[in-house]
């Protein structure tokens, strides 16, 4: 049996640490000078990647998702190096 390849991008983390830090596609759009649509279809291109949700709403805003979180510990060290 073949394992499915998952496919996603430095950008798409970057732009996805930025929501996770912010709670916010607005606010991220904003610091990284995209607009938010682009930055909302950057995760959704990440979540179907992984085919999990990272986000969930919450009242008005965004929380992450336990696997955000995990994903987010992940990708700061990534990104770092």
């Amino acid at each position: 049996m073949e394992m499915e390849q998952k496919h996603f991008t430095v950008h798409q983390l970057s732009v996805f640490r930025t929501v996770a830090q912010h709670l916010s596609y607005t606010r991220a759009a904003d610091v990284l000078y995209l607009s938010q649509p682009a930055v909302t279809q950057q995760v959704r291109t990440l979540e179907q990647a992984l085919g999990t949700r990272l986000f969930a709403r919450s009242g008005r805003g965004i929380v992450l998702t336990p696997a955000g979180e995990e994903l987010l510990r992940h990708a700061e060290q990534l990104l770092t190096l």
